[in-house]
């Protein structure tokens, strides 16, 4: 987008009229991009990334910015975690960028072909969505990883950022744009919605023939409100209520380590383990040296009355504990009468985001993989492995937790649908 164009776009009061005038953008764009070379789009990331490296001072100013609002507004220290950018980060964007351009590019791929006995050849193809609209909140890196993974998957990406955000993502953003330009590609192919006000949001919900999917990526408040209003098909990202379950053939060592990390490591993503589950046989002999690593990294407890009787530090959890996405130093502990209980409390206050289970036994665990409905399972691993980043995916736009189209860490291949491709010589239908 020229400077001009940016300067009417931000001073524009209609976001009806924002939101149509970049659809038509994006759409134009994504038509060029359904064409574009594997070479072309992977030359186009790693500019993107040099361009983060050498945008790096400007970008973390712009950062800086937003954390002192933020600070000033009372924000918790997850939610800053999540906003805060420095220069590790910044790095791990480019990094991402790099790593998408090494993946294969989806758009292309033969899915599956097949002859019928009347000659015609028959494939099923990949091709781009088309327009991807990302509405997400705090987090700018999501800024670089979304429009890096739709441009893989041959899509126009429009991004509305989180207002606490705004500084952030656009100096973000004005770095992918450079990258773009300079690989000779479309600079509308990733737009950022350069507005604060909400009405924007109900603009790209609305947006049909404009926008072909809507990925929300946040808190319940904003993904209640985009299903409740999109007219557009929405791939869904909800709250992260991750379980680990301590079986009582549990290596004490292991248990520990994994449930520190699944809880500790970065509290403020939608990996974080918010409940922990410890067999009643275990429990004596492994959780109080879980509890104790926990509480000396300052994580709150809240236990049920067994796991207070352990630890006079356990405050009482209540009902709500259980179903709780706390994104904070707080988690919910729960002794369990064996698998059969784990997997009944897992299946009712769960959010079939990503739950793990800890032992050395293999009948359990595979019972457990088996048995539990979530995007994610994994045996004695932290659930902070739940990134597409850590998947071998470069990086995600989101994990899903519904059934359709796609299901956990949200990929390029991912942002792709298929069309069929029929070859013939001249059959007609009798």
């Amino acid at each position: 987008m020229t400077a001009a164009a940016q300067e009417a776009f931000d001073d524009t009061e209609d976001p009806v009229a924002l939101i149509t005038e970049m659809g038509k953008r994006a759409r134009e764009a994504a038509r060029l991009l359904a064409s574009a070379s594997s070479d072309q789009k992977d030359r186009a990331l790693k500019a993107m990334a040099r361009s983060l490296r050498e945008d790096a001072e400007q970008i973390l100013s712009a950062n800086a910015k937003d954390v002192a609002v933020a600070e000033q507004n009372g924000l918790t220290g997850a939610f800053l975690d999540r906003l805060a950018l420095n220069p590790n980060r910044v790095e791990a964007m480019a990094q991402g960028l790099e790593a998408i351009a090494a993946l294969p590019d989806p758009v292309g791929e033969e899915l599956a072909r097949w002859q019928r006995p009347n000659g015609l050849d028959i494939a099923r193809v990949r091709v781009p969505l088309g327009v991807v609209g990302i509405i997400y909140e705090s987090r700018p890196n999501v800024t670089a990883d979304a429009g890096a993974l739709c441009l893989k998957a041959g899509n126009a990406a429009i991004l509305r950022g989180g207002s606490e955000s705004f500084h952030s993502s656009r100096a973000i953003a004005a770095s992918l744009a450079s990258g773009l330009a300079e690989a000779g590609l479309p600079t509308e192919a990733i737009q950022l919605v350069p507005t604060r006000d909400r009405a924007a949001v109900g603009a790209m919900l609305k947006a049909q023939g404009l926008i072909d999917i809507i990925v929300p990526r946040g808190g319940k408040s904003l993904i209640a409100r985009v299903q409740d209003e999109s007219r557009v098909p929405v791939l869904a990202h909800l709250d992260g209520i991750c379980h680990v379950y301590v079986h009582r053939d549990a290596d004490p060592e292991k248990a520990k380590s994994i449930a520190v990390n699944a809880k500790m490591r970065r509290t403020g993503i939608c990996g974080a383990a918010e409940t922990l589950l410890v067999d009643q046989a275990a429990a004596p002999a492994i959780l109080p040296g879980i509890l104790d690593a926990l509480i000396a990294k300052g994580c709150e407890i809240r236990g049920d009355a067994a796991t207070q009787a352990l630890d006079s530090r356990v405050a009482a959890a209540v009902d709500e504990d259980w179903d709780t996405e706390y994104l904070d130093a707080v988690l919910a502990v729960r002794q369990v009468d064996g698998l059969d209980q784990a997997l009944d409390h897992i299946e009712r206050h769960g959010s079939h985001h990503t739950d793990s289970i800890v032992t050395e036994d293999k009948d359990a665990a595979d019972r457990f993989l088996n048995a539990v409905d979530s995007a994610i399972v994994m045996h004695n691993a932290s659930t902070q492995f739940a990134d597409g980043g850590e998947f071998g995916m470069g990086a995600e736009i989101g994990i899903s937790t519904g059934r359709l189209h796609a299901r956990g860490p949200v990929g390029a291949d991912k942002l792709t649908t298929y069309k069929y491709v029929v070859r013939g010589e001249g059959q007609v239908r009798p």
